[in-house]
């Protein structure tokens, strides 16, 4: 997945993120900050939201059971990957991918998944903690050997 994709995705799902939290287009265009002329040219796929705005409606609306549901899970650390390229953080704790995520490889202290919907990779630790995450799997195979 690149960022263009991702807006893609965003954009093609703004509608149903929208009724899902019953907003009218005016309450939705508030929210995100765009003008309500906008949103209807997203909504009729006639504009989009652009990278900003595709950040902005995943951080917003990041427990969306749309959002969750098109990108296998909190789409941060899609956004992160995408952002940085390779994307280091702060051991952030997860729920070791019990719905969305495979096991790649493993070793005594960590394991690589993979995300069944975004294809994206991360590393985790024994206590399900991210350590990192990457659209690459030799990056992520590299720094598997490091740890």
């Amino acid at each position: 997945m690149n960022r263009d994709e991702f807006i893609k995705k965003v954009d093609a799902k703004l509608k149903l993120i929208r009724n899902e939290k019953n907003f009218t287009q005016d309450k939705m265009a508030e929210v995100i900050g765009i003008s309500k002329k906008t949103l209807v040219q997203i909504e009729k796929e006639r504009s989009t939201l652009g990278w900003t705005g595709a950040v902005a409606v995943c951080s917003i609306f990041k427990h969306s059971e749309v959002l969750q549901m098109t990108f296998g899970g909190d789409p941060q650390d899609i956004i992160l990957s995408l952002a940085f390229s390779n994307h280091e953080n702060s051991y952030e704790a997860t729920l070791g991918g019990k719905v969305w995520w495979r096991d790649v490889e493993k070793t005594d202290k960590y394991r690589i998944q993979q995300n069944i919907i975004s294809k994206h990779y991360r590393i985790l630790d024994r206590q399900d903690r991210r350590i990192c995450s990457s659209f690459e799997i030799e990056y992520l195979k590299k720094r598997l050997e490091e740890l």
